[in-house]
Parts: C-alpha cells; sequence; structure tokens
C-alpha cells in the first residue's frame, strides 16, 4: 500500500470511527431512555431528546476537524473525496446500518463541498424503490412471537409480562383484561393465531409503546400498546389496532422516538407492513435517524420526477408574506423558500425565520408542529417549473434562487408534508367537518400552549388539516415561547374618546398580547364561532396564559397522548 493509498484508509477510518461514535453516544441515550420512564424523570428525557438531535452535527464536526488535519489543503480536493468514497464503501458494508453510515459519509462530502445537486463521484447514491412491506427477519432477532391460543387476556398478560418496565405495573392483570376487552371490540370477531412484537419497545416523551401486529386467517393488523408512568408504576393505558391511530403516533408531527431493535432497515420494513401509507424517509425520521430521512425523501422526489411530467407549481392556498411556497403534482410534500424582502407589517429578518425552524425542531412537536427538512443547494431542471412560480421566485426570491435557461438553483428551502389549509378546508368542508376542524384548532393552540410554544400569527391560514383531519400550525416565523410573552388584559376605557378610539389608547410593547382580541384575528366563520367559543372561551383569557406560564416557569411537564381520550383503559 502506497503512501496516499494509507492515508486514504486512515481518513476513511477517521470517518467510520466518528460515524460509530455518534451510534454509540445514541446507544446511550437510547438505553437511559428506559430509566427516565420507570422514575418519571420527564426533563431528563426532553434533555436527551434534544441532545440526540445535536450529537450527529457533533461527531460530523470531530470527523472534519480530524480529516482537516490529516489531508491539509488537499481535503478540498473531489479526487481526496472520489478516493475516501471507494474506502469507505466496504467499512460502512460491515456495518449494521449501512445506508445510514453512507448518509453519515454524504454528510462530510457536503459539509466540505457545499455541493450542487448530487455528485455520484464523491457520494453514494441510491434511486432504488423504497424498502419493501415486508415482515420482521427470519431468524426471529427484530421481533418476538407470542401465541393467542389461551384467548386475548392471556396474550396480553404475556406480552406485558415480557416488557419488564424497571417501575413495575400498577396492575398487569387488571390492564391485560381491560386491553382484552377493548381488543376484541375492534377485533369484531376475528380470529387471532398470534401478536409479533418488536423486541425493544420505543420511548418518547411520557410513554412506552410495545408496537407490532396481530395475525390470523385473513387477518394482519397493526398493535399497538402504549404505557404510561402517572403515579411511579407502569399501567396500559390504549390499546391500537387501526392504521390511522397508529400512524398519528408515528406522525410526522411528533418528536423521535428511541428504540433499540438491531437493523433499522429491518425496523423499517416492519413499521411499513403496519402502515403501508407512511413514507419511508417519514419512518426513518419517526426512528431518531432524521439525515437518513431527508436522504430518502429527497431520493423519492428524484424517483417522482423520473415517473411523471408534473411540473412544481405555487402551492394552494393564499400567500405568504414570508415564504414563497410550491409543490409538485403527486408528491406529497411542499417547497418553502424565504423570501428576499417580508412585506409589512411583517419586521422580523431571514436569520430570525431560520432560528424559529430550528426551535421547532428541537422542540416536542406534541402532534400540531410541522416537521420540516432544511435543504442546501438544489438545482432542478427549469421546463420542470410553471411559469408563475418562475415569475415568483424571480420577483420575490432572487437572492437565495437562481434561475438559468437550463436549471433552478435554490441556496436554501425546506420541505414540509403538504396539507390542506384550514381556511381552505372550512371553505370546502361539510358543516360538521368544518365544525370537527374549528374545534380541533381551539384543542391545537391548547397542546401547543401546553409545550410552551405560542403560534403567534393565528390566522386560519397559517394551520393546516392533515389526512387524520387533525389541524397542525406550520408557519413558523412569529412563533415563540408562551414563557417569553407577556399576555395582558385589555384595559377598560375610562372616556367616551378612549371608548371610540380607532387605535390604542393605552401603550402596547411589542411582547404584549391580548387574549380577549383573538376571536377578531383567528378568522372563524361566523356560523362557527359559538360552537368555538363554547368549547374553547378559556383560551380569550389572559389569566388561562398566565397561568401556563407558571407551569412553565416551574418545569411542569404536560403529557399530551398521541391518540384520543376515547381510547384509553383508564380514563382522566
Amino acid at each position: 500500500m502506497s503512501t496516499g493509498e494509507a492515508t486514504t484508509q486512515r481518513g476513511a477510518e477517521t470517518l467510520l470511527a466518528a460515524y460509530q461514535a455518534y451510534r454509540t453516544a445514541l446507544a446511550g441515550l437510547t438505553d437511559a431512555a428506559a430509566g427516565h420512564f420507570a422514575r418519571r424523570d420527564w426533563a431528563a428525557a426532553r434533555r436527551d431528546a434534544v441532545e440526540r438531535l445535536v450529537i450527529y452535527r457533533q461527531n460530523l464536526d470531530t470527523a472534519i476537524a480530524a480529516l482537516t488535519e490529516q489531508f491539509g489543503e488537499a481535503i478540498r480536493l473531489r479526487q481526496t473525496w472520489g478516493g475516501l468514497k471507494a474506502a469507505f464503501r466496504p467499512l460502512a458494508a460491515a456495518e449494521v446500518d449501512t445506508e445510514i453510515a453512507e448518509t453519515f459519509f454524504n454528510s462530510a462530502t457536503r459539509r466540505v463541498f457545499s455541493t450542487v445537486g448530487i455528485d455520484p463521484e464523491i457520494e453514494f447514491v441510491s434511486r432504488a424503490a423504497p424498502l419493501a412491506a415486508v415482515g420482521p427477519d427470519e431468524d426471529g432477532t427484530a421481533c418476538r412471537r407470542f401465541p393467542a391460543s389461551g384467548g386475548l387476556e392471556a396474550l396480553l398478560g404475556e406480552i406485558l409480562a415480557g416488557y419488564r418496565p424497571g417501575c413495575g405495573y400498577e396492575d398487569a392483570a387488571r390492564d391485560a383484561a381491560l386491553g382484552a376487552a377493548a381488543l376484541a371490540e375492534a377485533l369484531a370477531g376475528a380470529t387471532v393465531h398470534e401478536a409479533e412484537l418488536v423486541r425493544a419497545p420505543f420511548h418518547r416523551g411520557q410513554a412506552a409503546y410495545l408496537v407490532g401486529r396481530l395475525r390470523g386467517p385473513g387477518l394482519r393488523l397493526p398493535l399497538v400498546l402504549a404505557l404510561t408512568n402517572p403515579d411511579g408504576r407502569a399501567r396500559l393505558d390504549a390499546v391500537l389496532t387501526a392504521e390511522d391511530d397508529v400512524s398519528i403516533v408515528f406522525s410526522f408531527t411528533r418528536s423521535y422516538f428511541f428504540v433499540d431493535a438491531g437493523r433499522t432497515a429491518e425496523l423499517v420494513r416492519f413499521l411499513r407492513a403496519i402502515m403501508p401509507r407512511k413514507p419511508v424517509g417519514e419512518l426513518y425520521n419517526s426512528l431518531g435517524f432524521n439525515k437518513h430521512g431527508k436522504t430518502e425523501l429527497y431520493r423519492a422526489l428524484l424517483r417522482h420526477l423520473e415517473t411523471t411530467d408534473a411540473r412544481f407549481d405555487i402551492a394552494r392556498g393564499e400567500r405568504g408574506m414570508v415564504m414563497a411556497v410550491f409543490d409538485l403534482a403527486g408528491f406529497d410534500s411542499v417547497f418553502k423558500i424565504i423570501r428576499d424582502r417580508f412585506d409589512p407589517p411583517k419586521s422580523t429578518t431571514r436569520a430570525e425565520v431560520m432560528g424559529k425552524y430550528r426551535l421547532v425542531f428541537e422542540h416536542d412537536r406534541a402532534g400540531r408542529l410541522v416537521d420540516a427538512q432544511e435543504f442546501e443547494h438544489l438545482v432542478f431542471a427549469r421546463e420542470r417549473f410553471t411559469p408563475a412560480l418562475l415569475a415568483e421566485l424571480a420577483a420575490k426570491c432572487a437572492g437565495t434562487v437562481r434561475i438559468t435557461d437550463d436549471t433552478v438553483h435554490f441556496d436554501h428551502l425546506y420541505t414540509e408534508r403538504r396539507l390542506t389549509p384550514l381556511d381552505v378546508w372550512l371553505r370546502e368542508a361539510s358543516p360538521e367537518a368544518a365544525r370537527a376542524a374549528v374545534l380541533d384548532f381551539g384543542q391545537a393552540l391548547r397542546d401547543l400552549a401546553a409545550t410552551d410554544i405560542f403560534p403567534g400569527d393565528l390566522l386560519l391560514k397559517n394551520f393546516g388539516v392533515t389526512r387524520h383531519h387533525r389541524v397542525v400550525f406550520y408557519d413558523y416565523d412569529e412563533l415563540s415561547r408562551v414563557r417569553d410573552c407577556v399576555f395582558r388584559d385589555l384595559p377598560e376605557a375610562e372616556t367616551d374618546e378612549e371608548e371610540m378610539a380607532g387605535e390604542a389608547w393605552f401603550y402596547v410593547d411589542e411582547r404584549d398580547i391580548f387574549p380577549e382580541e383573538f376571536i377578531r384575528f383567528f378568522g372563524i366563520p361566523p356560523a362557527l364561532r359559538a360552537p368555538f367559543l363554547d368549547a374553547h372561551r378559556d383560551l380569550l383569557r389572559a389569566d388561562f396564559w398566565r397561568s401556563l406560564q407558571e407551569d412553565h416557569r416551574r418545569g411542569v411537564h404536560y403529557d399530551i397522548r398521541p391518540y384520543p381520550d376515547s381510547l384509553r383503559l383508564h380514563p382522566r
């Protein structure tokens, strides 16, 4: 081996060591999740959830610094990275999660080169179809099988006994009986032969989840057992068997799980078997591998562009003052570009907007904030854009979008799951569906507030409706923490002049918020205001918000479950 080959091999091993250090740190946080659940240490669980998002970047930084010391100026030569890629390939192939190791390598190359588009000479590229929705590996390492020959109660009892939380159970026999009754109702007479459960529990927030499926003659049903720890002992809180309910648990509006289940690709295959409509990238995200999730999203986009003549076009809904938003027919994402200038009354800055997105990325989204992926230096053929969209990008985003005769180059953009804007939904939905959406809009505000988030801009156009008919928030430029706001009661006018004044006759600071005025800004159609106020009138009181502020300052951690109260075995 020549000196140059030895240096290249050492560089590849440096990258692998950094990747392995990342996985070791991740495993440590995952192992700690069970202890946090057992001890009800929700603050530690939250800290670890944020720490997990940081360790990827930290280990990547370590790798780049070490490579720079090894290679000097040659670190910026493409031929150096071509050699590193060739040397890294067999090292990655020996890892449990080869594809995630390759994504780590790609992150390093893009850190050095700011690659435009993709560069197959120095990046690992795959356009293969997404993972097939198949069962677990044949040797049974990913799942445990539980026969149901003794009946549903015995089945659930055995499953619960197989998972031993450090805090023990409040009453496992009681919960097995309650869960069996709920399960029998869901099965509606169908026969169950066995249950397959992922060996490792899924931890997130204040809950643990046992995830698997039920099998029987002509039967394939998801099975998720939600465990909580309200008073120092675990209890079975819900039994979920509907695909939609399980999909919401793994939703893009939730924070990521801690789970150790061997090879991640095998787990993703199994999860797709119970949630076939869930994109592969979103499943990787849900397991905490957001960088590889982003990789899978990009690959899915390229595959879609190869199979359709559809063009990128301006997204449906009212134009925003901060973002230009476009989409692609048949692809379930929207693309958001920060405008060069913001129309009044917006006074925020580009850096502040990007900071809001980082806050959401690190925050407990509680089912009410859309997870966004951040991309740099993407390039597409100009012919794939409508004239209207090209005109908008040229007029509003010329600082970060370069349009040539052949291409459109984006310096920076965000992607989010496509949603129906709430204002559009209310115009097009049935009266019953519109009423349900308005009530859920109020619940969304409550859930956000419980996680210390105040949306800022409360117009309905800034909220969207998912395919599960859940209302979520997606416009982050005025988002802030509840604890940082100043919630005030409207002063009472003391004179006729004050009463009739068209503007505030009292001092208002930029942080001041008057909840009594919310109903004016929501834009709720008049026919839907009464049901909203019947359910959520307290949202219009400043003392409601001040009480939440005190809770957050005292370190109170609210538990927002990803399933309705109607499915709970132990109602409040």
